[in-house]
């Protein structure tokens, strides 16, 4: 088990055997981290990850609410389920959809 992944989040206490996974795995991350909440965890090994932001209009000077989705890889050390609070990180593509992966999992709401 790697001691960190360089992001100064702890390891999950549970072990997997996941080539995917950032811990137990061969996975490096890099680039992105983004907290967000889980809205899906129907998939095997996949969560429906959305962040909500807010986008400045300069016309307007104002701000209007936005969100974005992303498929996420969810290893079984994580096992993230709906209403989690998550960390994730970019990694290499690992499908079609899915560039991103579970580092940490925060308190559901």
């Amino acid at each position: 088990m790697k001691s960190s992944i360089g992001l100064g989040v702890d390891a999950p206490k549970e072990a997997c055997e996941d080539v995917n996974c950032p811990w137990h795995g061969k996975l490096p991350v890099r680039g992105k981290v983004i907290e967000g909440k889980v809205v899906s965890s129907k998939s095997a090994l996949t969560v429906i990850v959305e962040r909500k932001y807010a986008h400045m209009i300069p016309k307007y000077q104002g701000y209007e609410r936005r969100r974005t989705r992303l498929s996420v890889h969810n290893p079984p050390c994580m096992n993230a389920r709906r209403g989690d609070r998550v960390l994730i990180a970019e990694c290499r593509p690992i499908s079609k959809t899915k560039s991103f992966v579970v580092v940490s999992k925060t308190k559901g709401e």
